[in-house]
């Protein structure tokens, strides 16, 4: 199975791309393994994405995919194992087939790091979220947690302060990794209580979370909360490529202005990006800008 142009990842900056390149007849497919969207899809409602004022992550995402469809881009729900380069272009293998194409767009995203609970997945959209300015509206005048101690953390505590009942920052050691100026300003919020040397050990709740059980300095104890928002890192994973691309010291792709990559005819676009924002809309520019670049060179 042979294509012009093999996009990895179907969130928002994949669809995009994968627009652009079908549109200008380029022969397209777009491998994601899990659901399209990504974490957007899992966002409760997005309302800072032109043309919707309050849209769920899903919905939008789904507007997406259709979109992608009707132009002609064609989709493989199977896992990328390997991408390699060969005459002419790279190959392509997942789980079970080969595909080649002359060029690739590394779309993939990242992935927020998890508390490893047992709960947790069952919790998501439910209580449990990694994104603050994507869920918060959802828990305002109500108790949450934030679990983390570095600047992501102490970010989700200012914008969170405004809507949450009470906040309670759990941190794992005594000391945090955000900078000095920021702890300081997150202990004047009168709603805002840190607790270091403080774990979280179960989710607990029916349908939705109500509780969270903590051990803190050795002890344990009940919170009642009803969100709990994830700050502990995000983490790439390019282990599916067979070849050397440049990128930061936390192994995010470095791109130029055109998306692409150091590797020729690959480009990259969307949060696997060296960049420091990140949001849908932003995603679906660099996909659109990778897009275009694959037309051009």
């Amino acid at each position: 199975m042979k294509y012009d142009v093999a996009v990895i990842g179907g969130g928002p900056a994949g669809l995009s791309a994968s627009i652009f390149t079908t549109r200008a007849e380029l022969k397209t497919i777009c491998f994601e393994r899990l659901a399209i969207g990504g974490q957007a899809s899992l966002s409760y409602d997005i309302a800072n994405y032109p043309a919707f004022e309050s849209i769920s992550g899903f919905d939008l995402c789904q507007k997406m995919y259709s979109h992608a469809e009707a132009t002609g881009t064609e989709f493989s729900f199977e896992k990328v194992e390997n991408i390699s380069e060969i005459k002419g272009g790279f190959e392509i293998k997942t789980t079970d087939n080969i595909y080649y194409a002359k060029k690739v767009i590394i779309a993939c995203g990242n992935k927020a790091k998890k508390l490893n609970l047992k709960d947790e997945l069952r919790f998501i959209g439910r209580g449990v979220s990694y994104c603050a300015s994507c869920d918060g509206r959802f828990f305002k005048g109500k108790p949450v947690a934030i679990v983390g101690g570095g600047d992501s953390a102490f970010e989700y505590v200012d914008y969170l302060s405004k809507l949450a009942s009470k906040i309670y920052l759990l941190n794992r050691s005594e000391k945090f990794r955000a900078g000095a100026s920021k702890v300081k300003k997150a202990k004047r919020y009168k709603n805002v209580e840190i607790l270091t040397n403080a774990n979280i050990l179960s989710l607990n709740g029916k349908e939705r979370l109500e509780n969270v059980l903590i051990n803190h300095d050795g002890e344990e104890k009940i919170l009642n909360v009803e969100g709990v928002f994830v700050a502990i890192g995000h983490e790439p994973d390019l282990s599916f490529l067979d070849f050397e691309i440049e990128k930061d010291s936390a192994g995010y792709i470095l791109v130029d202005q055109e998306m692409r990559t150091s590797k020729k005819n690959v480009f990259a676009c969307g949060d696997i990006l060296s960049k420091h924002f990140k949001q849908v809309i932003t995603a679906c520019a660099d996909g659109a800008i990778a897009g275009n670049s694959c037309i051009g060179d």
